[in-house]
């Protein structure tokens, strides 16, 4: 697994597991189970890693000591948070907090109430972040690594909660003191929140300088896409506009990179699940192969002791005539179950072929599902930049429409009304419109069909639904809050009459 070559790994896991199981090995059986699950998670496959974390946590809960339970309460708490999911993934980590505290594990409850304040402060409660990390401190004394990263949270907590020059203070002495500035990124954590702490002040100057250091560091995808959101921020505020959009087509350009790499892990997931199902039909194969050879011995053992029975009763009594034609009479009967058992066989095999072609087809049709999200990815990327393009042109006329100097000017006045009539155009709706057919052909023809209620922006904001955007990013998309775009979901959802146990996203998959 750690060498990421996922299909040995999992056929070795599933192996394992069938032995401990057969054995009622509960330990081994529990640890397959959950290193399955930690396979897909690396194979970014959160759905199905889910499922394996909590057959293996009912498993630890029925038959294993606690300390199995928090190993996987806390694997469970990591894959929700890295999902967005922070209100489950505090529900988890807090249950692996509780058995900790109730087995007396110290260091563990250390460790898992650092866990709750991280979650904490993704959910902008600085407050209640702040009291799990005090609480942390003591406990983590004896791992200095994980000592710096409660302190870390407790810095956060402070910039969340308006401390800025605190946090800053407190994050520069960390970085000067840290050994290890690599163990889980602890280095660019501390300069994130320098460059976030001069952002909130203003001081735009060192909040840049602060985010070059980090990218000085050669930090990974995700990283760097942050770091230039924060460069893109800190350049729009200081009326830097060029810079800005250099920054912001520099987020896209990574967005960009994340995607494709999201989708050659999706492929990669999905040849791993056809491989696997794969070798566990082989080992079916060969288990029922296993099966039919031992049946074939045993009759043609017994066919032997039939015939050797019948040679020994025609030399002692050859008055037994009949008895030996009713024997040879059950021999050729065997024979016929024989051949019964190769015909059942040859029908074995060809199932197993027609089973191999649909799991093929099976395999095809997943790959044209992932090409069609990957292109509606790219439109979605498309259609942010777009926007977020003519937002920042937007937010530059309006600036420079300020102006005293340049208002007076007639002539610029009028340039700058026929951009912003531009502007206002669908032309880039259309475009994107006739892209949408191209990849998802005939989906707006069934959508108006099931509803002809539907209005043009109706249909565009389901459309964007269907790419799986956020409401966030639909909401940036159309110009409106978030809180809006939330209850224009409502209202569409009653309008298309969807049952409440039906969400958006789910209907319009279907359709």
């Amino acid at each position: 697994m750690w060498k990421k070559d996922y299909v040995k790994s999992l056929e070795l896991l599933t192996e394992a597991r069938n032995i401990a199981e057969k054995n009622h090995w509960y330990k081994q059986q529990f640890l397959a189970i959950n290193n399955i699950g930690a396979n897909y998670y690396s194979l970014l496959d959160y759905g199905l890693a889910l499922d394996y974390y909590l057959e293996s946590y009912n498993l630890a809960v029925k038959q294993l000591e606690p300390k199995y339970e928090m190993v996987v309460l806390n694997n469970i708490a990591i894959l929700y948070s890295k999902d967005g999911k922070y209100d489950k993934a505090k529900e988890y980590f807090k249950k692996a907090y509780d058995t900790a505290a109730e087995n007396n594990d110290l260091v563990k409850v250390g460790l898992y109430a650092m866990n709750l304040g991280n979650v904490a402060n993704e959910m902008k409660k600085p407050v209640e972040a702040r009291a799990y990390f005090i609480e942390s401190l003591p406990h983590l004394k004896q791992e200095p690594d994980l000592l710096i990263l409660a302190e870390i949270g407790l810095a956060e907590s402070d910039l969340l909660d308006g401390k800025t020059k605190q946090a800053r203070n407190k994050a520069t002495q960390l970085y000067a003191s840290a050994k290890n500035k690599d163990f889980n990124d602890i280095g660019l954590s501390l300069l994130f929140i320098i460059a976030k702490s001069y952002l909130q002040e203003k001081n735009y100057a060192l909040a840049a300088n602060s985010a070059a250091e980090i990218l000085q560091k050669n930090p990974n995808l995700e990283t760097r896409k942050s770091v230039f959101e924060l460069l893109s921020s800190t350049y729009t505020k200081s009326e830097q506009f060029n810079e800005a959009l250099r920054y912001k087509d520099s987020v896209i350009s990574v967005d960009k990179q994340l995607n494709d790499i999201k989708s050659g892990k999706l492929f990669e997931t999905n040849k791993v699940k056809f491989e696997i199902e794969n070798y566990k039909s082989q080992i079916a194969v060969n288990q029922e192969k296993l099966a039919t050879e031992r049946k074939l011995f045993y009759s043609i053992i017994a066919f032997i002791i039939a015939v050797v029975t019948i040679v020994i009763l025609a030399l002692r009594n050859r008055a037994a005539k009949q008895k030996q034609k009713q024997l040879q009479a059950e021999g050729n009967e065997k024979i016929m179950a024989l051949q019964l058992e190769k015909e059942k066989n040859e029908n074995l095999l060809l199932e197993q072929q027609i089973k191999e072609k649909e799991t093929t087809a099976l395999l095809e049709q997943e790959r044209l599902k992932s090409e069609i999200e990957s292109r509606n990815r790219k439109l979605s990327a498309k259609a942010l930049y777009l926007s977020g393009r003519n937002e920042l042109i937007e937010d530059i006329l309006s600036s420079i429409s300020g102006s005293t100097e340049i208002s007076k000017n007639p002539e610029i006045a009028k340039h700058i009304k026929t951009l912003n009539t531009h502007l206002k155009t669908n032309d880039e709706w259309d475009s994107f419109l006739t892209h949408f057919e191209e990849v998802n052909q005939g989906f707006l023809n069934r959508l108006k069909t099931a509803h002809p209620s539907l209005n043009a922006n109706d249909i565009r904001f389901l459309a964007y639904i269907y790419m799986n955007l956020s409401t966030k990013e639909i909401a940036s998309m159309l110009n409106v809050t978030a809180e809006a775009c939330r209850k224009r979901k409502e209202r569409l959802a009653t309008k298309m009459e969807l049952p409440d146990s039906t969400t958006l996203y789910d209907y319009l998959s279907f359709i």
